[in-house]
């Protein structure tokens, strides 16, 4: 292989992986089971509740290979998840914020695994995020899973 067309694939292979975003769904109304093959006769792993995050990593017709949060690999139907974008916070007492801003007064502070809907996208990196009792604010996309 000659110099130049060295470079041209590594350069191809670096513009796939940087052009590659995470693609994350929620699960719906009702919990998904997830199975260790792309079938319902398949064996039984895990069942998730509503509102989890899920990352799809391969979609193989109306099944997804999905990675739960503790980076486990399943598949899971489809028809179960929704486009609805939730987090789940990676620390313990993580503050939840006013403002985008670090030096924000926190609103709330949530443990470590507190499942957070996204309501929209902030500059800078931040989330604002509402809680299930009603409570809203920001967090930073580094301080949660699902985004």
């Amino acid at each position: 292989m000659t110099f130049p067309r060295l470079i041209a694939g590594l350069t191809m292979l670096l513009a796939v992986g940087a052009s590659h975003a995470f693609d994350f769904k929620t699960v719906g109304a009702a919990p998904v089971i997830l199975y260790d093959a792309p079938s319902t006769k398949g064996g039984r792993l895990f069942v998730v509740p509503r509102g989890a995050p899920l990352e799809v990593v391969l979609a193989y017709g109306e099944w997804l290979k999905v990675r739960d949060v503790t980076g486990e690999l399943a598949w899971t139907e489809a028809k179960g998840l929704t486009s609805k974008r939730n987090v789940i916070t990676r620390t313990p007492n993580l503050k939840i914020r006013a403002t985008p801003e670090d030096s924000a007064a926190p609103v709330f502070i949530a443990e470590k695994g507190v499942l957070l809907e996204v309501t929209e996208a902030a500059a800078g990196g931040w989330l604002k995020v509402r809680h299930r009792d009603g409570l809203v604010g920001y967090v930073k996309n580094s301080e949660v899973w699902g985004i």
